[in-house]
């Protein structure tokens, strides 16, 4: 348990809430077409009909089934090209990636286990050590799905980490960063933060270069 804790405390470090920020995420499409289908599958109901026997409009603004729900404070406001602004005013700065899990964030350099800014291995696939997740292993019970963002791509990720994340009982999701940011964001938002985490990079990230270019 120790030796996990001072692994993790080498690729992660916790932040702190900085000045609020005023900007937000813009929403994709893959946002709005989740959230269709989660406030679809709550209402199974047909639209009421009038006296007169025809349907009434329906009102799509009564089926926003997260819109009086509070946004958790890890939610991302901002991706940037060299980091994230947080809900919570936190910033994730210098082209550090960013682990979300249990409410809590963290600045996070999975590629400092490397010695140098890569993350792809020799044949393309993303890959980070076991070591740079090892915060994860520390929590007790552990979140369902743990979403990746790889940078401004989606690439594929190796065997061995998609095998190391499913012995830890998790789901892996595998999106770009700004898909990743918010599909965190809208299944924080319902499900709760000790359900879901979450590991990004920038979405300036280069191969051998990094994302402070």
């Amino acid at each position: 348990m120790a030796s996990s804790l001072r692994a993790s405390r080498q690729f992660a470090s916790i932040l702190r809430p900085g000045p609020p920020s005023s900007r937000r995420l813009r929403p994709t499409a893959n946002t709005y077409r989740r959230a269709a289908t989660s406030a679809a599958s709550h209402f199974h109901t047909s639209a009421p009909r009038r006296a007169d026997g025809e349907r009434s409009p329906t009102d799509f603004g009564a089926m926003d089934v997260l819109g009086n729900t509070p946004v958790p404070s890890t939610s991302i406001d901002v991706c940037m090209s060299d980091g994230f602004h947080l809900n919570s005013g936190a910033r994730v700065l210098d082209g550090a990636g960013v682990l979300l899990v249990g409410g809590e964030a963290f600045s996070w350099r999975p590629w400092l286990a490397r010695g140098e800014k890569r993350l792809l291995n020799a044949k393309g696939q993303w890959e980070v050590s076991n070591d740079t997740l090892g915060l994860l292993g520390l929590l007790w019970p552990r979140p369902d799905l743990l979403i990746l963002g790889l940078g401004p791509e989606i690439r594929p990720i190796s065997p061995e980490l998609r095998r190391h994340i499913s012995s830890l009982g998790m789901r892996v999701e595998v999106l770009d960063t700004r898909n990743a940011a918010a599909q965190f964001n809208l299944l924080a938002t319902e499900r709760g933060v000790d359900d879901v985490a979450a590991a990004m990079i920038p979405i300036g990230w280069k191969e051998g270069v990094g994302a402070t270019w």
